[in-house]
């Protein structure tokens, strides 16, 4: 054993104390290993770099976008709604469908590819049946592993197997000659995983406080003040006295006693995909033009009062705003618009009593808010100088381009001709407005003080009707996946690059947040190490040593031999390079003891692939280690018992599959 060989297992058994211990951050630690290798001449720059170059890491950004892209464009959470109403809300059905699902999609796309498509979809339907997302996250990147054994393309070390097998002259493995061994691994895994998780995974995320659920969220808030029964939207025809003229001309509050709080109008006629509709906070100086939607906030007698003096419609509670009655209507994020009168005459709010489903808090949450335009709840501090000030005095449109829709008083809410109240201590109002717009209110903190943040609250609105176009990009993505038309890295950020070009992330800052850089940093650290541990001789030297030192027991011995030295070393190196490196041994030990390589073949590619007890062994482990909130030794619970239970499995059954 060399000098450098000893620096570098030790540099290893260092690392692997710390992410152990959880007291210095993960890709710290990477970083300084990577370091200290150069420092020591064990690798030169260039190499030490690599990692940051390589083909993994560069896809695993991509793929961090194109996740986001399913995120922000509400496909996440209509892909989970639909599996919540299969699995309803047991975490055993769910954890079961997740898995399956995962598994499934892995035999044919990469593990990670796989975890990146579904990631998101289960946040989003661990939070819609409350449970944590940790709950079901690392299940979910050790199923994609467990799919991969099912095909030949489902994994890298089942190419490496076949190929090192073909070159030796024996006959070349099919798609399906993994899918039986496979689905022993598969069935294996999944039922201890049910067990495993439930007995070791945290049940409650980590963070979550009341100081975090101070800020109410929008659907909450729509629905405390009652937004649904005060909503209503009315569409300018032509001849309206109104056109043409400015908001503050018309002095509507006062003569109609109803507040026009935005307007909507199309702004172009091109592909559904992109923007078509203008949202515009109704200001002092909008002017009206004819086909404006206007959303009124007012009582249902006041608003039916002013839609009929100035030759204004009411619009019907099932047309949408892009297809209806008319052309120019737009069309809303719900199926069943807000405000507005039913087809009988009443207003939606008491329409949907009547169905017995009150839906009114959602539809106005989604309503009132888009990416431009939110609302939000502030509170009157006691210094404030709003203090027993009318609020028709206080120039609160005028100053800050924001909407009162309400106060709430002592457990009571005032709804109407809010502009002869005056403010008082302790008032909390409910406000809309552009979220730049409200996050500047947000400094006036001596007058005003806002409730949660503005700009946070924005990002989490999704982009509805970009959700088709998220779900094409990523079906895209699979299909070049698993025709290997170009390499996958290309593939991924083609995906990633769509994704902001169409606007299913609003720019490049947005896809730039959706990167976790510490699982990235990790990864890109960790690399380097895997070439240390390779070029120095020790993954050799271990190899050999362990295999040598079994052959003359039998072949039993020499499989498990195989299999538990693929498994431990597939914790440091990469299972691609593990498999490259075990293989060749594999079969050489296979002729000299005079029986069928088959076994050990497969119990090579088997155990490169099911490497569980660390985070940064595969992609799909650091994928999940920031969403799901995990530890290092989160990991070593859930993983190491599972990994040597599949390992004994595997010894025990890859003979009858493949005898001696």
């Amino acid at each position: 054993m060399n000098f450098e060989m000893i620096i570098t297992l030790s540099l290893l058994a260092g690392a692997a104390a710390l992410f152990v211990s959880g007291k210095v951050r993960s890709d710290l630690v990477a970083v300084c290993s990577l370091i200290l290798l150069v420092l020591f001449g064990i690798l030169s720059p260039s190499e030490a770099l690599s990692g940051f170059s390589n083909s993994v890491v560069i896809m695993m950004i991509g793929l961090f976008i194109v996740g986001g892209g399913i995120f922000q464009t509400g496909l996440a959470k209509m892909a989970s709604g639909k599996m919540l109403k299969l699995a309803g809300t047991s975490e055993t059905r769910l954890l079961l469908m997740v898995m399956g699902v995962t598994a499934l999609i892995g035999a044919f796309v990469s593990n990670t590819g796989t975890v990146a498509v579904m990631l998101p979809i289960v946040v989003s339907l661990a939070m819609s049946a409350n449970i944590s997302p940790g709950r079901l996250l690392m299940p979910l990147a050790f199923a994609s592993s467990l799919g991969g054994t099912l095909t030949l393309i489902g994994t890298p070390p089942n190419l490496v197997i076949r190929e090192t097998l073909t070159k030796a002259g024996y006959p070349e493995l099919s798609f399906f000659s993994f899918t039986p061994i496979g689905l022993v691994c598969l069935v294996v895994g999944i039922g201890a995983l049910v067990v495993l998780s439930k007995l070791f995974l945290p049940k409650e995320q980590s963070g979550t406080g009341a100081s975090k659920q101070r800020a109410r969220s929008l659907a909450e808030l729509a629905r405390q003040y009652q937004l649904s029964q005060n909503l209503f939207r009315i569409q300018v025809q032509d001849g309206s006295p109104v056109i043409g003229r400015t908001l503050l001309e018309l002095d509507i509050p006062n003569r109609h006693q109803v507040h026009i709080i935005e307007i909507r109008r199309r702004t172009s006629a091109k592909n559904p995909f992109f923007k078509t509709i203008n949202q515009e906070i109704a200001g002092p100086a909008t002017v009206i033009q004819e086909r404006d939607i206007l959303y009124v906030h007012g009582a249902y007698e006041h608003v039916e009062r002013f839609a009929k003096d100035c030759r204004l419609t009411l619009i019907d509670s099932h047309v949408t705003e892009r297809t209806g009655a008319s052309s120019e209507l737009f069309q809303s994020p719900d199926g069943m618009p807000l405000g507005g009168m039913a087809s009988d005459g009443k207003p939606i709010a008491a329409v949907a009593k009547e169905r017995g489903k009150d839906k009114a808090g959602k539809l106005a949450a989604e309503d009132y808010a888009s990416h431009e335009v939110g609302i939000a709840e502030v509170l009157i501090p006691p210094n404030s100088r709003f203090i027993n000030q009318l609020v028709k005095e206080s120039a609160f449109r005028e100053k800050y381009s924001i909407n009162i829709l309400g106060i709430q008083r002592k457990g009571s809410y005032l709804l109407h001709q809010l502009k002869d109240e005056k403010f008082r201590l302790g008032d909390a109002l409910l406000i809309q407005g552009t979220w730049r717009n409200i996050a500047l209110l947000s400094k006036e903190q001596s007058d005003i003080v806002v409730v949660g943040q503005p700009l946070e609250d924005a990002s989490k609105v999704t982009l509805d009707h970009k959700a088709p176009l998220a779900g094409g990009i990523m079906a895209l993505m699979v299909v070049l996946m698993i025709l290997e038309v170009f390499p996958a890295v290309v593939t991924v950020l083609i995906a990633a690059v769509l994704m902001v070009v169409t606007g299913c992330l609003r720019n490049m800052e947005e896809a730039y947040k959706t990167i976790n850089w510490e699982s990235i940093v990790l990864i890109g650290g960790m690399i380097p190490m895997s070439i240390a541990v390779e070029k120095t001789g020790a993954a050799a030297l271990l190899s050999e040593k362990l295999v040598g030192g079994l052959g003359g027991f039998g072949p039993i011995a020499l499989l498990a031999g195989i299999y538990f030295a693929t498994s431990a070393l597939t914790l440091f190196i990469s299972n691609t390079a593990c498999a490259i490196l075990f293989a060749p041994i594999a079969l050489a030990a296979a002729v000299q003891l005079g029986v069928s390589p088959l076994p050990f073949m497969f119990a090579v590619s088997i155990a490169a692939s099911m490497c569980f007890a660390v985070p940064f062994s595969t992609p799909p482990n650091a994928l999940v280690m920031s969403a799901g909130r995990y530890n290092f030794m989160d990991y070593v619970r859930i993983g190491l018992p599972l990994q040597v239970l599949l390992g004994i499995i595997m010894v025990a059954v890859l003979p009858l599959f493949f005898p001696f």
